[in-house]
C-alpha cells in the first residue's frame, strides 16, 4: 500500500538518506527503522522549488510525478521504504511520459539493485 508523506521531519530525513538523479527526476530513499510507523507501507513524497516555475508549473510537475509513481512504485517499491520525489527545472514537464518512468524505474532498480 501506498500512502504520502506529509510531515516535514520525513521529507529532512529522506534528504538524508540515498539519492539517485536522473534526467527528468530526482529520487531519495531511505528504509524506515522497524520501530517506524507501518512497516508494510511504502511511502512517497512529492516536492518541486520555485526553479520548475511558477505555481502552475510546479503543480503539473508534481501531477506527473504523482502518476508515473501510481505506475511503477507498486511495482517496484520496498515495503517499508520512503521515497521522495523531486521535481527538476524544465525536465520533469517537458520530458516524454515514458521516460519519466523509465528514470524512476532506473533510479529505483539502482537504489535497491535489479528485480529478480
Amino acid at each position: 500500500m501506498v500512502k504520502t508523506l506529509t510531515k516535514r521531519a520525513d521529507f529532512l530525513r529522506a534528504s538524508k538518506a540515498t539519492r539517485k538523479a536522473t534526467k527528468g527526476l530526482v529520487l531519495q530513499a531511505r528504509k524506515r527503522k522497524p520501530d517506524e510507523v507501518g512497516p508494510d507501507l511504502i511511502r512517497v513524497g512529492y516536492t518541486c522549488s520555485k526553479k520548475v516555475g511558477n505555481a502552475v508549473k510546479r503543480n503539473r510537475a508534481k501531477r506527473r510525478l504523482r502518476a508515473i509513481v501510481r505506475e511503477v512504485l507498486p511495482t517496484l517499491g520496498h515495503a517499508g521504504w520512503d521515497y521522495v520525489l523531486i521535481g527538476r527545472a524544465v525536465a520533469t514537464i517537458e520530458r516524454p511520459y515514458i521516460e519519466l518512468v523509465n528514470d524512476l524505474t532506473y533510479a529505483l532498480n539502482t537504489i535497491h539493485g535489479p528485480a529478480k
